[in-house]
C-alpha cells in the first residue's frame, strides 16, 4: 500500500499515512482538526536482482565476445580462401 503525505492547512504539520488507493482522503488534521490538503511527493523504488549493476553487464559482454571472435575468424578464414583462388588464376 502506498505511503500518503498531508499537510493541515492551519498548524502546517506534515502526517504520512498508508492508505489504499481506493480509501477516502482524509478530511481533518489529528492536532488540531484543521482541513488537510493532499501533498505530491516522489517515489522510489529499489531494483534487486540481476542485470541492474554495470558488472553484471562486463560478464556478459565478455561471453558475448567470444562468439564475435569465432566470426572474425570465420570472415578471415573466407577471404583467404578468396586470395588463394586469386593466385590460382594467375
Amino acid at each position: 500500500m502506498p505511503v500518503y503525505e498531508y499537510e493541515c492547512t492551519q498548524c502546517g504539520k506534515i502526517e504520512e499515512v498508508i492508505q489504499k488507493f481506493s480509501d477516502k482522503p482524509l478530511p481533518n488534521c489529528k492536532h488540531c482538526a484543521g482541513k488537510l490538503q493532499k501533498l505530491i511527493s516522489h517515489s522510489s523504488f529499489h531494483l534487486k536482482g540481476t542485470g541492474w549493476y554495470v558488472t553484471d553487464y562486463s560478464n556478459k559482454s565478455q561471453c558475448s565476445s567470444a562468439p564475435r571472435k569465432a566470426k572474425d575468424k570465420a570472415a578471415t578464414s573466407k577471404t583467404d580462401k578468396s586470395a588463394k583462388s586469386d593466385k590460382k588464376d594467375d
